[in-house]
């Protein structure tokens, strides 16, 4: 059964919008979607080859302004921002990976964090070029009814999955988990380290910048702020893998159903205004010291406890 978990997931998912959903309904499966694949693109880097980032933003909003400058500067459709972002992104991912990846640990992620607000600062003081805090936007939309963008970034989402599968079952994944496990070792044994690093970089960064491009063309709208956000776009992206589960397969797309719901919950709610990051935080605490491993990771832990709870209730 388990071999064909994701044929079944794929039908539901491109079944899903023949059963009438609200526009509402559909706008939370595309942004469930979307955290999917920036997650699963965090996942790659920080799951599997164990280079925490905490500057996804730099990748998400470069990809975003590819296709938002690509529309405003020359007319062109911001669709074909998808196809160039990922030239783009990639050329900025090996420029980030050069300064970045001499670090390690926790100096890997604060340079990381830097890049990520020096790209944001840049795009809000170039203002000729990005239109600075007045953002861009896409004024023709190629569709009103979200039909389409669904079956879009379905698309992209199962592009991503299938990559990250592929990767990480191919000798290239031995390699990352090794730089994981023991940097110094698998430098030992002869694996150029550096190289593979900035190959997990460049592939990371690219699959997360094609949603950034992805977003621009749904929303229609972006400024620094929104998709250069720290605590907006990388912090949730760790939030999302973390909660899910790191260094496995579904772990980035439970986590994003999960984030993506409890931000929609606690904005219906009145007077919490920016308290949800204290609320995402907390949540994070709670993971981290009841399922280090995310929900996916520590499932079979999870069942136990259940079982053991059912049983318990049972026999009482």
């Amino acid at each position: 059964m388990r071999k064909y978990q994701p044929y079944i997931m794929l039908l539901l998912l491109l079944l899903l919008p023949l059963f009438g959903l609200s526009t509402y309904m559909m706008h939370i499966l595309i942004l469930v979607i979307m955290w999917s694949v920036i997650g699963m693109a965090w996942n790659l880097l920080g799951g599997y080859c164990g280079q925490v980032s905490f500057g996804h933003a730099a990748f998400f909003g470069v990809g975003a302004y590819t296709a938002g400058i690509l529309y405003f500067k020359t007319g062109i459709s911001a669709w074909w921002g998808l196809p160039l972002s990922v030239v783009i992104v990639a050329a900025e991912a090996l420029i980030i990976g050069f300064i970045c990846l001499r670090l390690r640990g926790p100096f890997f992620a604060l340079a990381t964090l830097a890049m990520g607000e020096v790209l944001r600062v840049t795009a809000e003081n170039l203002r000729g070029f990005t239109q600075g805090a007045l953002g861009i936007l896409i004024k023709e939309r190629t569709w009103v009814e979200k039909t389409w963008y669904y079956y879009i970034i379905v698309l992209i989402a199962v592009g991503a999955f299938v990559l990250v599968k592929k990767i990480i079952e191919s000798k290239l994944g031995y390699y990352f988990v090794a730089i994981r496990e023991d940097q110094d070792a698998a430098e030992s044994l002869g694996i150029n380290t550096t190289l593979y690093k900035t190959i997990a970089l460049t592939i990371s960064a690219v699959l997360t910048g094609i949603a950034g491009a992805f977003y621009t063309n749904y929303m229609g709208y972006i400024d620094p702020e929104i998709v250069f956000a720290l605590h907006d776009i990388s912090i949730i992206t760790i939030m999302v893998v973390m909660v899910g589960g790191v260094a496995t397969y579904w772990g980035p797309v439970v986590g994003a159903v999960i984030m993506v719901l409890l931000a929609e919950l606690i904005r219906s709610l009145p007077r919490i205004g920016t308290a949800h990051q204290t609320l995402f935080g907390i949540l994070l605490i709670l993971i981290i010291i009841f399922l280090p491993n995310g929900i996916v990771g520590d499932y079979p832990k999870i069942k136990r406890i259940l079982g053991f709870r059912r049983r318990v209730g049972t026999t009482s």
